[in-house]
């Protein structure tokens, strides 16, 4: 077993894998940039090591870097987390070249399925079910469109490299094709660095379930059931929930299967998921597989009490699977909200900036895997994630109370966040009822404004901020009198 992992990555997801690592008696090293200098995954590292300046490019992005921090440290593998070099080629060959266990598969099995025409052919050749589409990428509006004609309309406009909703359009008649095309060709360029797109038959009222596997080095693979990851904006999970309403025991095991058949195709290693549309009549295509841990993992871990994390290691020290399929069985009901740094009634657009004050829920069946601290400032350089909020509990209905529970109990001040838009989602009669389909918020929330009473607690809540700071100063000023609490500002009127 490893006796030292580096962790490429920052915030949450760093504060999880370090987590396993104690767990499992190894020690760690954080990296860290600029912007990063006091982020709770430096302080709890064993090492942290700087690797560069705020912009991503110069250092969680920095291959070298990172590369040689796990040198200088002795570090013998290194856990890319999710986002950043998580997905990226080069970084898993260039671990492999200098010595460094990558925890994740191979290299070339990222390259295969980061392209998603590439990873079509190989389902096709792996009896996957695919949406019907082109298995080749192409700029050229004519021969486009007669893809498109075949396929028939609506169709999607995709980019072949990355993902995330970007360089993709969705295209109801043939007069939108062409400018579609140049735009889905231009964002991909800008995102990814290829302007390669293709086409897709869209799939109206679709669902969006993903299978997890894990597969070691010696040919064992198995799927651990399925995430419904639906509810999402801008083409972006923001809560997922485990048994999906509508996947059957029947379509479990046909997904699940077509899941390892998917892994083993591709000579996959280590955990990842496939990712699957599910259409109104039961069917379902092969969407993508994410070649990494997924942000939403903790809910497969709550349902069948396996490590994922831990598991991930232990593959790659070249460790066997002690799991057969029949040994993974699931317990309960289990739903995670992702809670950033934005402001859902704007957009959701970015709420960088500093954390005045938080409290975060606890309680049984209660799992914050979080990655800031009160008086952090969130920077703007980063996606704003801040933590993840899972909870679990014997049934759904069980799980949707406990999570708006949680979601109450969550209290963030200085900056943003979406807790009144998520316990709303999940307090509405449609998700009640297992209505999780991928166009849920712009069915059912595409208008939504926060209630005003949180207005007026938020107001409050800077009232005492701004009556503390200006006690604080007139003790000061007056000589070295004891500084009072913030909450003891107002005598009895506090928050």
């Amino acid at each position: 077993m490893f006796k030292k992992i580096l962790v490429a990555n920052r915030g949450e997801i760093a504060q999880r894998v370090m987590a396993a690592c104690r767990e499992m008696g190894i020690a760690t090293v954080a990296v860290y940039s600029e912007a990063d200098k006091t982020a709770l995954h430096t302080r709890n590292a064993d090492e942290s090591v700087f690797i560069g300046a705020s912009e991503p490019a110069q250092s969680y992005l920095n291959v070298e870097r990172i590369i040689d921090a796990a040198k200088q440290t002795g570090a013998e593998a290194v856990h890319p987390g999710y986002g950043f070099l998580a997905e990226n080629a080069v970084f898993a060959q260039a671990c492999l070249d200098n010595g460094v266990v990558f925890i994740g598969p191979p290299a070339q099995a990222i390259r295969d399925f980061g392209n998603k025409t590439v990873a079509r052919k190989m389902m096709l050749d792996g009896g996957v079910p695919v949406v019907p589409g082109m298995t080749e990428p192409d700029l050229d509006p004519g021969r486009v469109a007669v893809h498109a004609d075949q396929i028939g309309y609506p169709v999607l406009v995709k980019a072949a490299a990355g993902g995330g909703g970007k360089g993709m359009r969705i295209v109801k008649t043939p007069g939108e094709l062409a400018a579609a095309l140049a735009s889905a060709a231009s964002e991909a360029k800008a995102a990814f660095g290829d302007g390669s797109v293709y086409l897709e038959k869209y799939i109206t009222n679709p669902r969006h379930v993903e299978i997890q596997v894990l597969a070691d080095s010696h040919g064992n693979i198995i799927h651990l059931f399925e995430r419904e990851c639906s509810i999402q904006r801008r083409h972006q999970k923001i809560i997922e929930e485990t048994p999906s309403t509508a996947v059957t025991d029947d379509l479990r095991r046909q997904m699940g299967e077509a899941a390892v058949r998917a892994a083993a195709t591709a000579g996959y290693v280590n955990a990842g998921t496939v990712e699957f549309i599910l259409d109104e009549d039961g069917r379902f295509y092969f969407l993508e597989a994410n070649t990494r841990l997924q942000v939403e993992h903790p809910i497969t871990e709550m349902i069948t009490g396996i490590d994922i994390v831990r598991r991930q290691i232990e593959i790659a020290a070249g460790l066997p699977l002690d799991l057969r399929q029949e040994d993974v069985t699931a317990r309960g009901h289990a739903i995670e909200c992702r809670i950033y740094a934005e402001d859902p009634a704007n957009g959701f657009f970015p709420s960088p900036g500093k954390i005045r004050y938080l409290k975060e829920p606890s309680g049984p069946g209660i799992r914050n895997d979080g990655g800031v601290y009160q008086g952090f400032t969130v920077p703007v350089e980063y996606d704003p994630i801040l933590s993840k909020l899972v909870v679990h509990a014997e049934t759904r209905d069980a799980a949707i109370d406990r999570m708006k529970k949680a979601l109450a109990g969550y209290t963030v001040v200085g900056i943003k966040t979406p807790t009144q838009f998520l316990s709303d989602i999940i307090d509405s009669q449609p998700f009640r009822e297992g209505k999780t389909l991928t166009s849920f918020i712009d069915t059912y929330f595409s208008s939504w404004q926060p209630a005003a009473p949180d207005k007026a607690l938020a107001t409050l809540a800077f009232i005492a901020d701004d009556l503390a700071v200006k006690r604080v100063s007139s003790s000061v000023a007056e000589g070295p009198a004891e500084i009072p609490l913030p909450w003891q500002t107002l005598g009895h009127w506090r928050l």
